[in-house]
């Protein structure tokens, strides 16, 4: 093995010396140049070192666009959901399973119900169990983090959202499994006769606006910032396929009642009889990605469900829970004349699957229209364009140029919803009362809502809903329902999910159905026995098929509950007995997430300063062991495992992109605007912001540095064979 270099030593230093010195530099200077350039990218796109000396250095934390490769830490979840009456409670057990040989800080980003309550985290550490406590925000995340250096383990649940969390799991050894499980509650959904459980099973990717505009003039770019950094993850680029966070789902379904219909619309699910008025659920694919929300609905065996009316005592107070329904056969007659606003987003999040069903509802909806009937389209991107400029009279000529306005419609853009939200609340006949002869006003968004900018909504309906009724109308595999529940509920309208393309018709008409009969509205509360502290204080108005959940508090139950209001010009009322409500472990949990829901709703409305939001919330979180905007669970284990020495790297795991959404449009589309704004933009509009798409691409770089050698070898051996030859 030694002669042929030793050969080659000597030839090379007699024979050509100059032409063998040219060709051996250019390889060493290809080589060089290569490494460098690779050695420059890698760490231009590292992670920045932490400030606590904790090294990081995987390459796909800080930025969140596009992950192009597989994470380090694996993640797998379960479900196990218990439907008692009216209130599933969810466990998820999540194993977060570290493939490297480094040790690993993981976060993720995770999706809860509109209304779910996070109460109990644990954290499984081989066979020991550590339970995590409820404490402040800021106390929580500083225990978490001195965990963090000392080498301890830790898990960390902090809310981003009031339906986003993020869990976090510190110093996962090399070929280690934690399981962090956390515990959630949810009411379940009534409609016409149908029960509902939505488990949301991925974030979509909400879009970020821009820091101030004349729109929002108040929006920072610190708060910008902030939005980033709490309500985006990484997504997986498609080429990881589908197999990243597999999700298993078991419902033990025990609705006090014999259920029947069971439907699950997105997912395919075998169910099998565990009594009478019991049933087991599970995924008949076993495991599923979580690309998509899920649904099981179903009704009664029999025409009446009892229940409706639950209590539950604890510390020393009584709660309740009271769902009241409209009647279901209202008096009949003639709708009065409307006037329909329809809003439609067609921004990039809404391409493909999504875009086809948003304009087929709105067809559909175009086509239920009455001459007498008032009329306007609003479509919106990071662009806006209003059809008329103030509503029109259903003619059939209107209609058809709305039909033309609504087909041509393309996905693409950012998600600014508000200019288009400020428009349809603008209302020409402002003094004329709602519901009456002389015109009702709805305005109906379809839109799947993944935006940041949440409050901003709320505060806008708040200030300018005006008699205007809003409708939400959520589109594709997982739509922003937080958003979707949050705006109905400010505009008193209700909202309405579709998941695809087959679903339009028959949810179209049945919302539009509801929204042409008459209306429960002015509604008020009751109690004749002990007082009752309700929530919501604000009561909506009451569509046909949809009830009014009331949660109540007080020192004592008793007496009877009435709910009195107006359908049409005709008094309402409805009476329970309190006496008759059964228990349920659930109620006094459900009544304080749903106060901290109406203290934000407040803070959004202006009607509350922060200060003494965030203290009453906090005072809730706490109380009741809810994790909220100001209150988090955090878990440690006492014993350090990290040697001391150990570097720790922070992977931040991404999320698929919900099915349906067309990654292209989606990404390329916020790029092109980015670069070149929207001809026609008026001044003042708001820019667009570009989608995080800060792909790291690591190892197209190491391959290329790879190629750079390779080629240096290959010019220097090629310099030397010539020189053997002469």
């Amino acid at each position: 093995m030694m002669e042929p270099v030793m050969v080659l030593s000597r030839i090379s230093l007699f024979s050509g010396r100059s032409r063998c010195r040219i060709a051996l530099a250019l390889a060493l200077l290809l080589a060089v140049v290569g490494g460098a350039l690779l050695a420059g990218r890698l760490q231009a796109e590292d992670a920045p070192a932490d400030g606590d000396a904790i090294g990081s250095g995987t390459l796909l934390l800080s930025g969140k666009g596009v992950a192009e490769s597989l994470p380090a830490v694996r993640l797998g979840t379960d479900m196990d959901v218990t439907v008692s009456g009216p209130i599933a409670r969810v466990r998820v057990t999540q194993a977060f399973r570290n493939t490297s040989d480094r040790w690993m800080e993981a976060t993720y980003l995770y999706p809860l119900p509109e209304d779910g309550a996070v109460d109990s985290l644990k954290m499984v550490v081989g066979d020991r169990v550590i339970v995590g406590h409820i404490k402040r925000r800021a106390e929580a995340r500083e225990i978490y983090e001195k965990a963090r250096e000392r080498g301890q383990k830790a898990g960390l649940v902090e809310a981003e959202r009031p339906n986003m969390f993020r869990n976090s799991v510190a110093n996962v050894g090399p070929g280690e499994t934690v399981l962090i499980q956390i515990e959630y509650q949810a009411p379940v959904r009534q409609v016409s006769g149908e029960f509902a459980l939505r488990l949301p099973l991925v974030v979509g990717p909400r879009y970020v606006p821009a820091q101030a505009t004349a729109e929002n003039p108040a929006r920072t770019e610190a708060a910008v910032a902030k939005d980033i950094d709490e309500v985006t993850a990484p997504l997986a680029a498609p080429a990881l396929g589908k197999g990243l966070n597999p999700v298993s789902i078991t419902v033990h379904l025990a609705p006090g009642f014999v259920p029947a219909n069971l439907i699950s619309p997105y997912h395919r699910i075998a169910v099998s009889d565990d009594g009478a008025q019991a049933r087991t659920i599970r995924l008949a694919d076993g495991e599923v990605p979580a690309d998509r929300d899920f649904e099981l609905r179903w009704r009664s065996a029999s025409a009446d469900p009892t229940l409706s009316l639950f209590r539950q005592s604890l510390d020393g107070k009584d709660y309740v829970m009271a769902s009241i329904v409209p009647p279901a056969h209202l008096p009949q007659g003639k709708a009065p004349p409307r006037e329909m606003v329809f809003v439609i987003d067609n921004s990039g999040s809404m391409g493909g699957q999504s875009m086809d069903a948003a304009k087929e509802s709105l067809l559909h909806a175009l086509d239920t229209l009455r001459p007498e009937d008032r009329f306007n389209v609003i479509r919106f991107d990071d662009t806006m364009t209003q059809l008329f400029d103030q509503s029109v009279p259903a003619t059939s000529e209107q209609v058809a140029t709305a039909r033309r306005f609504t087909e041509g419609l393309e996905a693409n853009g950012g998600t600014e919803m508000l200019p288009a939200l400020k428009a349809a609340l603008v209302d020409a006949t402002p003094g004329e009362a709602p519901n009456n002869e002389q015109g009702v006003r709805q305005v109906v968004f379809l839109t799947d809502g993944d935006l940041s900018n949440e409050k901003d909504m709320m505060a806008e309906i708040a200030a300018h809903g005006g008699r205007s009724r809003v409708f939400m109308v959520g589109i594709g595999s997982a739509p922003n329902t937080f958003l979707m529940r949050r705006m109905a509920e400010a505009g008193r309208g209700t909202y309405t999910n579709i998941g695809d393309g087959s679903e339009v018709n028959a949810k179209m008409t049945a919302l539009l159905d509801r929204l042409k009969a008459p209306v429960a509205r002015d509604l008020t509360v009751t109690v004749d026995g002990a007082p009752l502290d309700f929530t919501p204080r604000r009561l909506p108005d009451l569509y046909v098929g949809e009830p009014l959940v009331l949660l109540g508090r007080g020192q004592a139950l008793s007496g009877r509950l009435t709910v009195s209001g107006m359908i049409g010009d005709k008094p309402w009322s409805q009476t329970v007995d309190l006496s008759a409500a059964v228990d349920s472990p659930a109620v006094a949990r459900l009544w304080a997430n749903r106060r901290v829901a109406e203290i934000e709703a407040a803070r959004a409305a202006g009607e509350m300063e922060d200060d003494q939001a965030d203290g009453q919330i906090a005072d809730l979180g706490l109380a009741y062991s809810l994790v909220t905007s100001q209150t988090s669970l955090v878990a440690v284990d006492e014993t350090p495992t990290r040697p001391a020495g150990a570097r720790l790297t922070r992977e931040e795991l991404p999320l698929l992109l919900p099915a349906g959404w067309d990654f292209d449009t989606l990404f390329n589309g916020a790029a092109a605007h980015a670069t070149t704004p929207a001809a026609g933009a008026e001044a003042g509009e708001a820019d667009a912001v570009t989608l995080p798409r800060t792909a790291t691409g690591y190892m197209a770089l190491v391959e290329k540095g790879g190629l750079a050698l390779l080629m240096g070898v290959a010019l220097l051996l090629a310099g030397t064979r010539r020189k053997v030859r002469a």
